[in-house]
């Protein structure tokens, strides 16, 4: 009974979705109050029935109900309960159902925050999120409905998750991740609401900002912790494959991050307005075509869930509505938008311009090599697109952004120095060559490039403050007095320095590791020793365990620094029980901002031995200790009252907008 009324509260919800993407429309159109006011208790309804849906499906997968088709192919009795109900999203049809119900989560947010909007924005933006939601929901009932039951005899046990799933990493990386993806669905509602509207201004920018913002928060959240998951539970070793699936979710943060920027441009100077409108529909559209690639069955990928066609088609209309009407619509009326403030070629806005266009076209080059494989094979040819092209078209881009990334918060709004902030920089660019020539000095004469990696990270790294130092004026008033003016700016301005900072760390995580990793594959037997980095890893031998719903043999192995025993690790491979299916272990060990990596291969030629393979990783934590500082950024930026969701009022508006930033 409880799966039934999950399905019918679905219905439900679909039903309240097309009032709210129909009604207050029309009510914004005519200016009519009553019909606008339908569209926030549509939206709060339609949340309602949503979670119970999806609590329905929960209750389904914690009490291991194998009458439904999605629980009997997706769970097992024995599964911790954990991956119980993390298994829920582990597959096709009920990711879906987490989609929608952000979804509606996000539409209810607007609806329960934005009492600071006009009516008629409300109205708009309330009404394209209903647009969105119909289409999802029409896909999951069609196509992709997660409460079929098993009508005849029941089983009395489950398939089972795909082994590679079940893992904590998966509690975590879809949810930040379709958070992300769904929560650019606000912005591109905002700037298509505009569109109808015909009307975008400074004060839209501020009150899109605050949803793109936590957008991408939560994107860079879901794509670090999926970098990491994937780490760590394939075993291969690298933090990023260029696997479509993972390209996917990296060209909408590149778009969102390019909209913030222009967002800010569009609040400070009422200027970018096209561009801005522009980025806040590409973001989305982006996010929608990462889930196509996801569930279009057009792929193989570890990330991909779905192989029916009639899916794909769905999905693929899905795109063709929203990314072609919505750029439809901006074609439209994009002329009827007024550019805005005029400002010189060298000034803030221009960096941040110059910025966009580096964003953009490295999302366009990931998009034109993501996507060229799959055009080549609908046309019945066959190419290959890898890391190298990857690494050699999006690296020089992305590297020439990150160059210039200081300048910009030093040179003033509408006409800057280039010259005077060039001088404040001088001590970076020496602090950069310095980081350069030691990390040189330390690895004995790395490679070129490497050294010039390290001295981009430090340029950022530093640069990333250079604003704060020069606000501060610590040697010209003091140490009390600069500290008095440092707590006079917003907390947006930390924000900036601080999610600049955090990618400067991940870059000098990426270009260590990548340089100066040091990696040993051997055969081994127990007793042996190998060497990896600087230290002597010995094989023990292997040890047989058993888990909840699997088997394990673990391989106990001793290392030692300099002869001194210092830790164990015990890598191991799992057969899980109802699928028959291995999966590797790695044994990890982190060391400071370094890790110890050590996977088991295949059973080896002699008697009781195992092909093991080993990193010793410099610096790799850096990686993920750079998104959490960039996320951080985010958050002490999100925290700063005059973008806090529903609390600028319009009367505040003129003020707000002229301080600096």
């Amino acid at each position: 009974m409880i799966i039934e009324i999950g399905h019918f509260s679905l219905i439900l919800a679909l039903i309240l979705a097309l009032v709210q993407s129909v009604v207050p429309v029309i009510g914004a159109a005519r200016r009519d109050n009553a019909m606008m006011a339908v569209a926030p208790a549509a939206a709060l309804g339609q949340m309602l029935f949503i979670t119970i849906s999806f609590g329905a499906l929960s209750h389904a997968y914690l009490t291991s109900d194998f009458s439904v088709l999605n629980v009997f192919e997706n769970s097992h009795s024995l599964k911790p309960l954990l991956y119980k109900f993390s298994g829920l999203w582990g597959n096709h049809e009920g990711s879906m159902l987490l989609w929608v119900l952000i979804l509606a989560i996000f539409g209810g947010a607007v609806a329960a925050f934005g009492g600071n909007l006009p009516k008629t924005l409300k109205a708009n933006v309330l009404g394209v999120q209903g647009w969105v939601s119909v289409a999802f929901l029409l896909f999951i009932l069609l196509t992709s409905n997660p409460f079929l039951r098993i009508a005849d005899n029941p089983p009395l046990e489950g398939r089972d998750l795909n082994p590679v799933l079940q893992d904590p990493g998966l509690a975590i990386h879809p949810p930040l991740l379709y958070l992300g993806y769904v929560g650019f669905s606000i912005s591109f509602a905002f700037a298509i609401a505009a569109l109808l509207e015909g009307r975008i201004d400074a004060a839209w920018a501020r009150w899109v900002r605050p949803w793109a913002l936590a957008a991408w928060i939560f994107l860079t959240a879901g794509i670090a912790m999926g970098s990491y998951w994937a780490y760590y539970e394939l075993g291969w070793g690298g933090f990023w494959f260029w696997d479509p699936v993972e390209n996917a979710s990296l060209m909408p943060w590149l778009a969102g991050t390019a909209l913030l920027h222009s967002a800010l441009v569009m609040e400070k100077r009422n200027a970018l307005k096209i561009w801005t409108i522009l980025l806040a529909i590409l973001a989305f559209s982006l996010s929608l075509l990462g889930t196509f690639l996801v569930r279009s069955g057009v792929l193989t990928s570890v990330h991909a869930f779905a192989s029916d066609p009639t899916r794909g088609v769905f999905i693929l209309g899905i795109l063709c509505v929203f990314i072609g009407g919505g750029l439809s619509l901006f074609a439209w009326r994009a002329s009827t938008l007024q550019q805005g403030g005029l400002f010189a070629p060298v000034s803030r806005e221009s960096a941040l311009v110059m910025n966009n266009i580096f964003l953009t076209v490295s999302a366009a080059v990931i998009l034109f090599g993501t996507m060229a494989p799959l055009l080549a094979s609908a046309m019945g040819g066959a190419i290959s697109v890898g890391a190298p092209y990857f690494n050699t078209v999006f690296g020089p881009l992305f590297g020439a952004m990150l160059v210039i990334m200081p300048f910009g918060p030093l040179l003033a709004w509408k006409r800057g120095d280039l010259r005077a902030a060039a001088q404040r920089l001088w001590a970076v660019l020496g602090l950069a060559i310095l980081a350069s020539l030691v990390s040189w000095w330390l690895t004995h004469g790395g490679p070129v490039m490497a050294m010039v990696g390290i001295g981009v990270a430090f340029w950022v790294l530093i640069g990333s403050f250079a604003e704060l130092w020069t606000r501060a004026r610590f040697l010209e008033v003091g140490v009390a007095t600069g500290f008095r003016r440092l707590s006079g700016l917003p907390r947006s301005v930390f924000g900036t320095a601080v999610g600049h900072a955090g990618l400067g760390l991940s870059l000098l995580g990426i270009v260590a590791t990548t340089s100066f990793q040091s990696e040993t594959i051997t055969e081994m037997k127990p007793g042996d020793t190998a060497k990896v980095g600087g230290y002597e890893v010995t094989f023990n031998g292997m040890t047989n365990q058993a888990g909840p719903n699997y088997t394990e043999m673990a391989a106990n192995m001793t290392v030692r620094e300099n002869g001194v025993e210092v830790f164990d690790l015990k890598p191991s491979k799992r057969m899980f029980t109802a699928r028959q299916m291995p999966t590797t272990e790695a044994g990890i060990k982190t060391h400071g901002f370094s890790q110890l990596y050590i996977t088991l291969g295949d059973p080896g030629q002699g008697a009781d031995s195992v092909v093991v393979r080993m990193w010793d990783k410099p610096l790799v934590t850096l990686i993920w200790l750079g998104a959490l500082v960039m996320m951080a950024g985010g958050m002490l930026s999100l925290s700063d009252r005059r973008l806090r969701v529903g609390a600028p009022k319009p009367a505040r508006l003129t003020t707000a907008a002229g301080s600096s930033s």
